[in-house]
């Protein structure tokens, strides 16, 4: 069993750090709690030097970073009247862009540039 965990750790550099103080910033917990990773920055505060014995205790303080988030379904084109996402699944969903009409707006200049746009964007989205 111990051979496995080492073999996890492989090319880490490994330390303890011994009588240390730990200050934490934390985004939702009051206190860390047992059993629970969170994710951010620890930083080293003191300036003991870390070759030389000193009885100085080191002090590090952690702050929790906000999580990453995952855009669900990303943009793979944004054109001027089309959008593409790609969903989880590697389908893609066209979706058109609010039209303005006014008093230039032509159906057949609209359908012809959607069309185009469409188009340019699956050929390059679209494996032949």
């Amino acid at each position: 069993m111990t051979n496995k965990r080492n073999a996890n750790l492989e090319g880490w550099n490994r330390n303890t750090e011994l009588g240390c103080d730990v200050k934490t910033i934390l985004r939702n917990d009051r206190h860390m709690k047992t059993g629970k990773a969170y994710q951010g920055v620890l930083t080293r505060d003191s300036d003991a030097d870390l070759d030389e014995f000193l009885c100085i205790d080191a002090h590090f303080t952690f702050v929790e970073t906000a999580p990453q988030t995952i855009k669900r379904n990303p943009r793979v084109f944004d054109g001027d009247f089309v959008t593409i996402t790609r969903h989880d699944d590697g389908t893609l969903r066209p979706n058109l862009k609010p039209m303005r009409v006014d008093r230039f707006f032509s159906v057949d200049s609209y359908a012809l540039a959607v069309c185009n746009e469409l188009c340019m964007a699956l050929e390059g989205l679209v494996e032949k």
